[in-house]
């Protein structure tokens, strides 16, 4: 009947969300607001858009009460100035606006991925690139994150290759090494089509918490989560120094953990963060144990420790061959150096890798003359060094002296507050509920 697909067509419109970028109301940021449908998932959906594209979110506000949602993200570029790439614009629009989130990519068709978890030591990294050199599969991209002593790590390879080396064979060749000497350290490995993973860094957080890696830590006084009784909710507040991908590893780690957000705000000031979150569980109900806050402040905690720490960035360009990864990690193990992250990817004939290194042991710092024979090994000209911190977004010129005189270094007062009000302002919302 004709009535009955135009109205199929208006339940359409009405879900899909309205994405608007301005770059007129902002003196400081182009804001992306998102308004649709509530739909579950859809803030981790916005942030990781943001977060791979390798933009700050200097502010943001979160509202998903009732039917509907609305998020609003002040961005800049990692240089700190707004947003003025068509492309990326047109990118953020196309991507926020379906439900389905960012496509696959073709290039991970044909691709098979290794899931890896162990306990980490010297030398493990290249211990497994060098096995699967041996049995001739190619690395075409993998991700690896060490933390407390645990490893996670993504290996993807050409289906071709395992089909030709055989499933079981590799997993039966790395999982003694996950495993270490200890058979209760839950190492374990798996091989998945590439399609299956939505998306890498959420993936390696997801292993990460599977394995453990937060056991016997303490929670600093950061991340704290407390009971707001009178309206429902159970309060998130994070604060630690900003860096790229803070809001995403907060808001993947509370998604994964089956809560869902209502409110929130999130404010940048001098290269401290503060982030505000208002969640429920997915039935409605807030937490309501001691135990249960503990563990999220100690699993936001970890969250965010994944990607902080002061080390070594080695960056290597050169072209591809085989055995090159087992080759440049095992330059790494035999000069004492600790692969705590790695970025490999492959484009055409080209390797482009980067690793983050530390001393074998915690708080060691990297000595230079290992990372001089590191360099002599792998070629002075194709390897580019730099001492690694947690890397802060840089402000455009006299943003901090603005945000001072609007007084954002007071921190940001309780949702009845700061954050309505602010929605109220833009016009977003009608009424408080």
């Amino acid at each position: 009947m004709e009535w009955l697909n135009e109205y199929e067509k208006l339940v359409i419109g009405m879900d899909t969300p309205k994405v608007v970028i301005d770059n007129a109301v902002c003196p400081t940021a182009t804001l992306v607001q998102v308004d649709s449908a509530r739909k579950r998932g859809v803030l981790l959906e916005a942030v990781q858009v943001l977060a791979d594209l390798d933009l700050s979110i200097n502010k943001a506000y979160i509202s998903s009460d009732g039917r509907w949602f609305m998020d609003v993200f002040h961005v800049t570029d990692r240089l700190g100035r707004k947003l003025t790439d068509d492309s990326v614009i047109t990118y953020i629009q196309q991507s926020l606006g379906t439900w389905n989130g960012p496509s696959q990519p073709a290039s991970l068709e044909g691709l098979t991925v290794l899931e890896l978890t162990g306990t980490d030591r010297t030398g493990l990294i290249s211990e497994v690139f060098a096995v699967l050199a041996d049995m001739s599969c190619s690395v075409v991209d993998a991700r690896a994150w060490s933390h407390r002593g645990r490893l996670a790590c993504l290996v993807y390879l050409r289906d071709e290759d395992v089909a030709a080396a055989g499933v079981e064979r590799i997993e039966a060749r790395l999982a003694p090494l996950l495993r270490g000497d200890s058979e209760a350290s839950g190492g374990a490995v798996a091989a998945v089509p590439a399609g299956s993973i939505a998306h890498a860094d959420r993936r390696l957080h997801q292993l990460m918490f599977a394995s453990r890696d937060h056991e016997h830590a303490f929670p600093t006084p950061w991340v704290s989560v407390e009971s707001w009784a009178e309206r429902g909710y159970s309060v998130v507040t994070v604060q630690c120094p900003d860096r790229p991908k803070l809001l995403y590893d907060v808001v993947c780690t509370l998604t994964d953990m089956d809560y869902l957000v209502f409110h929130g705000t999130i404010d940048t000031n001098a290269g401290q963060a503060r982030q505000e979150f208002y969640i429920r569980h997915a039935d409605g109900s807030p937490i309501s144990s001691e135990a249960e806050m503990q563990r999220v402040s100690q699993c936001l905690q970890d969250a965010i420790e994944r990607r902080s720490f002061e080390g070594v960035r080695l960056e290597l360009c050169t072209p591809d061959r085989p055995g090159l990864l087992s080759d440049v990690t095992r330059t790494f193990r035999e000069n004492g150096l600790l692969v705590a992250q790695a970025e490999v990817s492959t484009k055409g004939d080209m390797a482009s890798n980067v690793f983050y290194v530390t001393g074998t042991t915690a708080g060691q710092a990297v000595q230079q003359n290992a990372i001089e024979a590191v360099r002599e090994k792998v070629g002075v000209d194709c390897l580019v060094v730099e001492e690694h911190r947690p890397r802060l977004y840089q402000k455009a010129r006299g943003q901090d002296d603005r945000d001072d005189r609007n007084g954002a270094g007071i921190g940001l007062l309780y949702l009845g507050n700061l954050v309505m009000r602010n929605l109220y302002n833009l016009g977003l919302i009608k009424s408080c509920s």
